[in-house]
């Protein structure tokens, strides 16, 4: 049995290559974030 959902709770470049990989995959991806990351690109992707 594999994964239904993954939290991501890295920031930038990183953020977004694990979220692109797990949409993929057909994961469901959910990112925590600060208010200083709110307009990241990852963020604004999820």
């Amino acid at each position: 049995m594999g994964f239904k959902r993954v939290l991501i709770a890295n920031r930038g470049e990183i953020a977004l290559r694990i979220l692109r990989a797990l949409r993929e995959l057909g994961i469901e991806v959910a990112i925590i974030h600060g208010r200083e990351d709110r307009s990241s690109l990852a963020v604004m992707q999820s």
